[in-house]
């Protein structure tokens, strides 16, 4: 391709180099801060030779190029505009400072509430299976021994998380607000602490003590704050305030004994005094408006959310929906909003389905049939920005399906027993209506299929289609004639390949940049999974990319999101154009860093030129060695 002209077209689609903040990108992405949204197409962006996707995500535009394509158009935009590389950092804070309040607050909802979804999830399954356990024991269906220390067991980790939740919140919320994560969690720790009454005892026993408060003003109920979660976030936020403050004031001599205590204290007191009882009512109200939204007559209030579902989606407010999720479990013990979630994002999966089945444009069905697929999961951002919002109207096919869905779950009073986990999974966590389930993700998915097949329509083919065809036909022609060649790509890292669905980045996932393949490594030591040479080792050491014997350009990504980390955590053991072997060292990852921080340590192995190859056979999930193959090459 041509990369210089790629990348003057991209720069004239986002409004020139004017409307540029910054420019940064990472092993597959151009990632810019534009300056006003409404000069860049989306659509004619998406258009542009090598570009595989374009949608926007925490203040960033984010144009999929692909491994070894990126780096090569962003020299060419750079020079182009006449601006100078921002760093990651640099690009991240230009993003940040550029949303709105109301964005940065859904943000930081996010980064809260994101990190504690895999123990919500692992305790909502746990439950959802108890559950249906004890309704077939209790009616005869099944006989199984309750006194056995599984089935014990398995009870006691059920409600673990809900049960300390506070504590799980208070440390995530610590990490985001620049807190001492660990104060955090004894902050968490005071407002469900034994000595305070069980909140879920209230209803049933009445408050049992009251204590009085700045000296008599007037007095507070001693209850915990089991169930609850506005409260706990914005006593956390004040912590942060508090020990930031203290760090600064207190010497450093005495800072490790006073900064704690006084936190703590102070926080503490406020919390159970002041803070606490207000946010309680806060919270009480919200949830109260939104279940009564819900649970508007014949479903219509489901049916309005269910279809508006998507939108929020596109600008980055469903990021606060896991907190919607977790105080409705706590209040009602099930969580209404999830159900609604999933027949919002199977339909968007259906409508880029009937998009797949109808288009005769191969490169749009390579696209919307993975995308598809991805959202069936419950992972909608390909199926929305890839292939729904760029025609529109299967995008508007989808919500109408997800409103639909979510109206019948709404009259059947579907709920579920956790969060985190929506589509074809999502039943899992409604296994004591799994019937409902069932129906509703058919009534979703059948409603977004019909009239998104119904209303979409391939664009007028260009002029060079022909010519694009011609090639292809030489080209099969061309391999057939030389034959085949096979080629074994092994495992760069040694541990455990798991299934895309495992894998939160969407872009991995639906396999928009290649043929993937995903491992859990159980060390850092990345090596060369085949004989070839190193394109490209990136600055920040979290990806590679090698070109192997046969011609295939392989990326291999540790990590998700480990960009962002700036190369803190990895070491490189090449350099680019160095001639390679397969179980070289390629990078040193310390993975405890990784997960430390944040961010998920799966590695990706992708075939970013798969096309050019007749077969790609990818290995199944299981455990896997440096010496294992996870693709075989038929070119």
């Amino acid at each position: 391709m041509d990369y210089r002209k790629t990348a003057q077209e991209i720069l004239d689609q986002v409004g020139g180099s004017k409307n540029i903040v910054s420019a940064a990108h990472c092993a597959t992405r151009l990632r810019l801060v534009i300056a006003d949204n409404s000069r860049a197409d989306k659509g004619a962006i998406e258009n542009i030779d090598g570009v595989k996707g374009v949608f926007e995500a925490s203040g960033q535009l984010q144009i999929i190029l692909g491994t070894g394509t990126v780096n090569k158009v962003f020299d060419e935009f750079i020079a182009i505009a006449g601006i100078t590389a921002s760093s990651k950092a640099e690009a991240k804070e230009a993003a940040a400072q550029k949303q709105n309040v109301f964005m940065r607050a859904i943000k930081l909802l996010g980064d809260i509430f994101v990190p504690i979804i895999p123990a919500i999830v692992a305790s909502g399954f746990l439950m959802g299976i108890m559950n249906s356990l004890d309704f077939m024991i209790n009616n005869g269906f099944i006989s199984m021994d309750t006194s056995s220390s599984i089935y014990v067991f398995a009870n006691l980790f059920s409600n673990t998380a809900y049960t300390f939740l506070q504590i799980l919140i208070a440390f995530s919320a610590a990490k985001a607000f620049g807190a001492n994560p660990y104060l955090g969690a004894v902050i968490g720790m005071i407002m469900i602490n034994p000595a305070l009454q069980n909140a879920y005892t209230v209803a049933t026993e009445g408050v049992q003590q009251t204590q009085s408060v700045f000296f008599g003003l007037y007095d507070i109920d001693m209850v915990g704050y089991q169930g609850h979660v506005i409260p706990v976030v914005i006593a956390v936020w004040l912590l942060s305030v508090i020990e930031k403050k203290l760090h600064k004031i207190v010497p450093e001599v005495l800072d490790l004994f006073v900064t704690p205590l006084v936190s703590v204290f102070v926080t503490g007191y406020l919390t159970l005094s002041i803070i606490g009882p207000v946010f309680v009512w806060a919270e009480n109200a919200i949830l109260g408006g939104i279940q009564w939204l819900l649970t508007l007559p014949l479903g219509i209030g489901s049916l309005i959310m269910g279809g508006l579902y998507a939108p929020t989606v596109v600008t980055g407010i469903h990021q606060m929906y896991t907190a919607i999720d977790i105080g409705q479990i706590a209040q009602y013990g099930v969580t209404y909003w999830l159900p609604l979630a999933s027949a919002a994002n199977v339909a968007q999966g259906a409508a880029a389905l009937a998009v797949a089945l109808k288009s005769r444009d191969k490169k749009i069905k390579s696209l919307a049939l993975p995308s598809s697929l991805s959202a069936f999961m419950g992972i909608t951002e390909p199926a929305i920005f890839g292939v729904n919002l760029r025609f529109f109207k299967p995008f508007i096919a989808g919500c109408i399906g997800g409103g639909c869905g979510a109206l019948y779950a709404s009259l059947v009073h579907l709920g579920a027993k956790g969060t985190g986990v929506t589509g074809i999974f999502g039943i899992l966590l409604c296994l004591e209506q799994p019937v409902q389930y069932v129906i509703e993700m058919a009534i979703a998915v059948g409603v977004a299929f019909v009239i998104s097949f119904i209303m979409y329509k391939d664009q007028k083919p260009k002029a060079e289609t022909a010519g694009i065809e011609a090639k292809a036909s030489a080209g099969a022609a061309a391999a057939e004639t030389a034959g085949t060649e096979k080629e074994t790509v092994k495992s760069p890292v040694r541990g455990r390949i798991i299934p895309l669905s495992e894998v939160s980045d969407e872009t991995f996932s639906s396999e928009m940049l290649g043929t993937t393949v995903a491992v859990e490594p159980e060390d850092g030591r990345v090596v060369s999974p085949c004989d070839g040479e190193v394109i490209n080792v990136f600055d920040t050491g979290h990806a590679v990319c090698i070109a192997t014997k046969s011609g295939g350009e392989l990326l291999i990504h540790i990590g998700v999101d480990t960009v962002k980390l700036g190369g803190k955590g990895f070491t490189k053991k090449v350099s680019d154009g160095q001639q390679v072997r397969a179980g070289d060292v390629l990078i040193e990852a310390d993975l405890d860093t990784i997960r430390a921080e944040g961010y998920p340590a799966a590695t990706m192995v992708i075939l970013t030129n798969a096309d050019e190859y007749s077969e790609v056979e990818k290995a199944a999930p299981g455990a896997v060695g440096t010496d294992d193959p996870v693709m075989t090459l038929k070119k």
